[in-house]
């Protein structure tokens, strides 16, 4: 049975999801207005998306007209798990989730709200929608607070802040690197790989968008064949 207590856990537990994506957003709303977006641009830009990966590969290809189609390709390369992350919280989908319901609520599919809906024994729809309220807000507040200081702020001090998103990343990757060699040799090969891209005369003339897409591909590729994961057998 559905009830409104459903949708208060559901926002209780998205709390430190929305303050961690407000401090996350904030460095990305920064980095924007340093790339010559507007505040209002990079705001629109979080709320249609929710993907910090996503927004910071997409507003580098951007920057360049005409790119479609590597804007495309590094697009559906990060966020192709997201699909893979609702397939399988699907399966614990409550019986009333309808259709619409999981189009709608699809669409705000993180790595945070993935893990913690993926420790409810059934996800009812209620608790996901009040899951992904603050992440959301967070995301977007956070990316306006971070376009309105760009805007303000004195050139060198906001090309020092906008550092911080790589620093988001390198916390977030590093600890992981440590403990698992599958990740660090996966680390390893897709910051060789972009240092190719970046330096080599004929492959740093592709687009940004392709060469993401290429580095994260031969990154997992390679690992993947030299840490392969061993079926389980019934």
């Amino acid at each position: 049975m559905l009830t409104n207590k459903d949708f208060s856990r559901g926002l209780k537990a998205g709390i430190p999801i929305g303050a961690g994506y407000f401090s996350v957003s904030l460095s990305f709303g920064i980095l924007a207005v340093s790339y010559g977006f507007t505040w209002w641009q990079a705001v629109v830009i979080s709320m249609v998306t929710v993907t910090s990966a996503g927004q910071f590969a997409g507003i580098s290809a951007m920057l360049t007209p005409g790119q479609y189609f590597p804007l495309l390709l590094s697009q559906v390369t990060i966020n192709i798990r997201y699909s893979m992350m609702s397939v399988s919280l699907s399966q614990r989908a409550d019986a009333t989730f309808g259709k619409l319901s999981r189009w709608l609520l699809g669409f705000f599919m993180t790595d945070e709200i993935f893990a913690v809906a993926a420790g409810e024994p059934v996800v009812k729809p209620r608790f996901f929608a009040g899951l992904t309220v603050l992440p959301w807000i967070g995301w977007a507040l956070g990316t306006l607070s971070g376009g309105l200081l760009g805007s303000i702020l004195p050139p060198m001090l906001m090309d020092a802040l906008s550092v911080a998103l790589y620093g988001m990343f390198i916390a977030i990757v590093v600890p992981v690197a440590k403990k698992e060699k599958p990740v660090l040799l996966a680390v390893g090969i897709a910051a060789l790989c972009s240092c190719l891209f970046t330096w080599l005369p004929g492959l740093k003339a592709l687009p940004s968008g392709i060469s993401v897409s290429l580095c994260a591909i031969l990154a997992a590729a390679v690992a993947a064949a030299i840490f392969p994961v061993k079926e389980e057998t019934a």
